[in-house]
């Protein structure tokens, strides 16, 4: 008996991940829970695949993160939105993080950027009225 349930184990980790690749992988991530698409999110970012990266941020935090995490994926979101030009869903995004987070600042060489910086540095502004 116990030799067949170790057996099985062995075969449903297996199972499992395989399920980590192919058709079946968003399903895989969204049972390893919201961090998992954080990272997935924050790597497709890294790569530039925007779109996909949205995607995966929102996913993460209908799956529930910490609250440190969702000021993160909400930064990211920002960054996409004014990266895309749409520069009220930039404020809105940057807006969640700081109140997660009173306190969230932006790193140096994100405060810096051009295109984001700039908003960031109003809506944290804006907060303190």
């Amino acid at each position: 008996m116990t030799i067949r349930f170790v057996s099985a184990a062995i075969l449903a980790c297996t199972l499992l991940g395989a399920c980590a690749e192919g058709p079946f992988r968003d399903f895989y991530l969204g049972r390893r829970g919201g961090e998992s698409y954080l990272e997935e999110g924050l790597r497709q970012y890294e790569d530039g695949n925007y779109r996909v990266a949205a995607r995966r941020l929102q996913f993460g935090l209908e799956e529930g993160l910490s609250r440190a995490d969702r000021v993160k994926a909400h930064k990211y979101l920002a960054f996409i939105a004014c990266i895309s030009g749409q520069q009220m869903t930039c404020r809105e995004e940057f807006s969640i993080a700081l109140d997660l987070d009173p306190k969230f600042e932006l790193d140096s060489a994100e405060a810096g950027h051009p295109i984001w910086g700039p908003v960031f540095k109003s809506v944290k502004a804006s907060k303190r009225l």
